[in-house]
C-alpha cells in the first residue's frame, strides 16, 4: 500500500491510497474477506469504514441469533444439494448460487470456530443443530444472542493481527470508474475523512487507487422509519446503482416483532416462553389486551405467540386459518391506530373479551411438549425465559433495561434486505473488480432464518479466491489513475459544491432523511399497495429531483457526509419502489414477507373481529423469475424478469478437476 499527496485539478490537493484491494465496511462478511485475501497471498489490502463497529453484525441479535449450515452431527442425514435445496425452493434464488453457498457452509462454519466463536458442541464433539424457519433438517445452531457479535470480534482480532490497514472514520461517497475492453469496470472510490484535529465539518476528500473494490456495508435499514438495524446504517446500494450496478430482488424483505427501545429482534425464546401483549395510548393509559379482539380463546392465542419463536419473521400465508403473523397484524393495527404496543414478561396474557385465563392445559400439543420437554413451565413467561435463556435477558440488562421490572416497547420492524446487488458465483458485479457481498449482496431469496449469516461468510471467501488467482495484479500509477477517473472526480466535487453552496431553498439533512423513512415505512414495508406505491414512487422522485436541482443544506456537523449518504439513500428507496410497482404491475401476489393489498381480492384475514385486509394470493409462478433493477443513461430506473438458473448437477470427475483447478480454468 502507497500514501501520497496529489493534485486533481490546479486547486485540490487530496490523499491518494493505492492498493491492490479495497474492502468497504467492517462487518462480519467485509472482515471474513480481509481474512482470506491475507490467507490466499494477498496482503496489499485496505478496509475502509465510517465507523469501526458500528455496522449491523457487531449491534444486532435476537434470543440465540441463528448460523446455518450443512447439518454435521449424529445420524442427520444431509448434503450439498439437499441443503441448496432449502435456499432455492423457497424462491428468487439462482440454483448455482444456493449450491455454492451450500458447499462451502462447512468450511466457513469451522473458520468461525477457529476464530472462536462459541457454537456449542456435546462430549463427542459434535456440533449439534436445530430447526428454524423454513428448515427441513436440524442445521441451525447458535453462539447466544451474540452470534454475529462474536463473528466480528473473532475476525477483528484476526485481521489486526495479519496488520491489515483500517481507514476508520472514511465515508465512501463515490465508486470510480473506467472502461475496460468494452466493459465499465471499478478502478477506486473517493471518501470523506473528518477534517483538521480530527473533527467533523470541512471534510477533507480522500481518494482510493485499487484494483478491486468489495462492498459489505449491509443492508438499508435507514430507509425505514421502524427499523431494527442498527441506527446509521444505510448499505450504501446507491454507490454503486449510481454507476450501473444492476440489483436483485429488491422488493424482497424481512419484518418482524422487535422492541424499539433497545432495537434487538424479539425471536426465539422471547416468543416461546408466551409473554403478555398490551398497548396503551401515547400518555401510557388505557390498557387493552388487544390480542384478545383476535381469538376466539385462550389456548390459540398463547400457542401463537409461542410460535412466533419459530416462524418469528411476518409470513404472508400465516395470516390464513389463524396463524402466527395474526400477531404481527394485530400488532401493525395498534401502532398504526398511534398506540403503544408493549410486551410484558412479568405476566402470562391475561384473561376478558370472553377469553379464559391462561393454562399451560389450553395450549396446542406442540406448545405444550416443548415447554415441557424443555422444563420451562414456571408461573410466569420471565421464569420461564430465566430458566430457558439467561443470556437474553442479560443482553436487555446491559443496555439498561430490566425485564424483570418493566415491559418493553415493540412494533413489527424491517429486519433484512432479501434483495441487493447481483453477483456471480464468484460474487463479483456485472461492474467489472465490484464484488459485493453479505447483506448488500442480492443472493437471497425466501430462505431458512440463519442462512443470510453464511451467505456472508461463503460470499467474503469466493471474492478473495477469485481476486487472488486472476485479479491480483496491480493498480494504475497515480497519474495514469487520476486521468482515468477525471470525469468521476468532476462529479464529486460538483455535487459537493451543490451541498455546500446549498441555499434556503434546499432541504435539510434531516427531513431527506425523515421524508424517506416515512414514505418506506408507510407504502414499502410489510403491507403494500399498488396505489400506494405509485404514490409513493412519484413522491420519491420528486425529491430526488430537488436534491439533484437545489442540492442539501448541510448546517450540522459531519453535514457533509450525512448529505452524500441521504442522496444514495434517496436512489435506493426509489429502486426498491420501481421493483416493487413492477412486481406488483406483472401480477405479483403476497408472499414471504410482505402481502399486496387488493380490494378486488376475495383472500381476507379472518380473526373474531370478521374479514379484513383483502389481499392478493401469491402467484407461485413468480418464484421462477428475479427481478433485476438497474439505472438506464437516461437516469430512469429498468426492471426486467430473468429466470432463475436451475440447481446444478454436479458430477465432477476429480482427475478432471485436478487438472482445471491446477491451471486455473475454474475461474473462467
Amino acid at each position: 500500500m502507497e500514501k501520497k499527496t496529489v493534485n486533481i485539478d490546479e486547486n485540490t490537493e487530496v490523499e491518494l491510497v493505492t492498493v491492490n484491494t479495497l474492502i468497504i465496511g467492517s462487518g462480519a462478511a467485509a472482515l471474513n474477506c480481509a481474512e482470506h485475501l491475507h490467507e490466499l497471498g494477498i496482503k496489499d489490502v485496505a478496509l475502509a469504514t465510517d465507523k469501526l463497529g458500528a455496522g449491523t453484525s457487531n449491534n444486532s441479535g435476537s434470543d440465540k441469533q441463528t448460523y446455518y449450515k450443512l447439518g454435521v452431527f449424529g445420524d442427520v442425514q444431509d448434503s450439498p444439494v439437499e441443503f441448496a435445496h432449502s435456499l432455492y425452493d423457497g424462491g428468487m434464488m439462482h440454483g448455482d448460487l444456493a449450491y455454492i453457498e451450500a458447499l462451502g457452509s462447512v468450511p466457513e462454519f469451522f473458520h468461525l470456530v477457529r476464530n472462536g466463536v462459541g457454537f456449542p458442541y456435546n462430549s463427542y464433539g459434535a456440533y449439534v443443530g436445530y430447526k428454524t424457519d423454513h428448515d427441513p433438517r436440524q442445521r441451525a445452531t447458535s453462539a447466544g444472542p451474540r452470534t454475529s457479535m462474536q463473528m466480528f470480534e473473532g475476525a477483528l482480532k484476526q485481521v489486526k493481527k495479519n496488520n491489515t490497514a483500517v481507514f476508520d472514520r472514511h465515508e465512501i461517497i463515490a465508486l470510480l470508474t473506467s472502461e475496460e475492453d468494452g466493459e465499465k469496470r471499478v478502478i477506486g472510490a473517493a471518501a470523506l475523512k473528518p477534517g483538521q484535529n480530527g473533527q467533523n465539518g470541512n471534510e477533507e476528500l480522500v481518494l482510493f487507487n485499487c484494483e478491486n473494490v468489495v462492498m459489505a456495508t449491509g443492508g438499508p435499514g435507514e430507509m425505514y422509519e421502524t427499523s431494527v438495524y442498527p441506527r446509521g446504517q444505510i448499505g450504501s446500494h446507491g454507490l454503486a446503482l449510481e454507476i450501473g450496478a444492476v440489483a436483485n430482488n429488491l422488493g424482497e424483505s424481512q419484518y418482524g416483532l422487535a422492541s424499539t427501545n433497545f432495537r434487538w429482534n424479539l425471536s426465539g425464546t422471547y416468543q416461546q416462553v408466551i409473554p403478555c401483549y398490551y398497548s396503551t395510548n401515547p400518555e401510557g393509559g388505557d390498557v387493552r389486551y388487544f390480542l384478545n379482539d383476535y381469538f376466539h380463546d385462550m389456548g390459540r392465542l398463547a400457542s401463537n405467540v409461542f410460535l412466533k419463536g419459530y416462524q418469528w419473521p411476518f409470513h404472508a400465508a400465516r395470516l390464513q386459518n389463524m396463524g402466527s403473523s395474526i400477531v404481527d397484524f394485530a400488532v401493525f393495527n395498534e401502532t398504526n391506530a398511534g398506540r403503544t404496543v408493549w410486551m410484558d414478561f412479568r405476566q402470562n396474557p391475561v384473561a376478558g373479551g370472553g377469553l379464559e385465563e391462561f393454562k399451560f392445559d389450553s395450549l396446542s400439543e406442540e406448545a405444550r411438549t416443548y415447554l415441557e420437554n424443555s422444563g420451562a413451565t414456571q408461573d410466569t413467561p420471565i421464569e420461564r425465559l430465566k430458566h430457558m435463556n439467561m443470556p437474553s435477558i442479560e443482553i436487555y440488562a446491559d443496555n439498561d433495561i430490566d425485564l424483570t421490572s418493566e415491559p418493553i416497547p415493540v412494533a413489527v420492524c424491517a429486519q433484512h434486505s432479501n434483495g441487493g446487488l447481483r453477483g456471480n458465483t464468484w460474487w463479483e458485479s456485472n461492474i467489472k473488480h465490484l464484488f459485493p457481498i453479505g447483506e448488500v449482496n442480492g443472493t437471497h431469496g425466501i430462505r431458512p432464518g440463519g442462512s443470510a449469516l453464511n451467505s456472508g461468510q461463503v460470499g467474503g471467501l469466493r471474492a478473495a479466491q477469485y481476486i487472488a488467482n486472476v485479479y491480483n495484479g496491480a493498480p494504475l500509477n497515480p497519474g495514469t489513475f487520476i486521468k482515468a477517473c477525471k470525469s468521476g472526480l468532476d462529479r464529486v466535487k460538483d455535487r459537493i459544491r451543490s451541498y455546500t453552496d446549498a441555499g434556503q431553498a434546499a432541504l435539510k439533512n434531516q427531513q431527506v432523511r425523515a421524508e424517506i423513512q416515512e414514505r418506506m415505512t408507510r407504502y414499502g414495508a410489510f403491507i403494500r399497495s399498488y396505489d400506494g406505491v405509485s404514490k409513493a414512487l412519484k413522491e420519491a422522485g420528486e425529491l430526488y429531483e430537488k436534491i439533484c436541482r437545489d442540492g442539501i443544506r448541510t448546517d450540522e456537523s459531519s453535514g457533509l457526509k450525512q448529505a452524500f449518504r441521504n442522496q444514495h439513500l434517496c436512489l435506493t428507496h426509489i429502486a426498491f419502489l420501481e421493483t416493487i410497482k413492477a412486481y406488483i404491475e406483472r401480477g405479483g401476489g403476497s408472499r414471504g414477507g410482505y402481502v399486496v393489498e387488493d380490494p378486488q381480492s376475495r383472500l381476507t384475514v379472518k380473526t373474531k373481529k370478521g374479514e379484513d385486509l383483502p389481499h392478493r394470493e401469491e402467484n407461485a409462478e413468480m418464484k421462477k423469475e428475479i427481478l433485476e433493477t438497474s439505472l438506464a443513461k437516461d437516469g430512469e430506473f429498468q426492471v426486467k424478469p430473468v429466470n432463475v438458473r436451475p440447481l446444478p448437477e454436479d458430477n465432477s470427475w476429480y482427475e478432471t478437476v485436478w487438472r482445471e483447478w491446477r491451471e486455473g480454468n475454474i475461474f473462467k
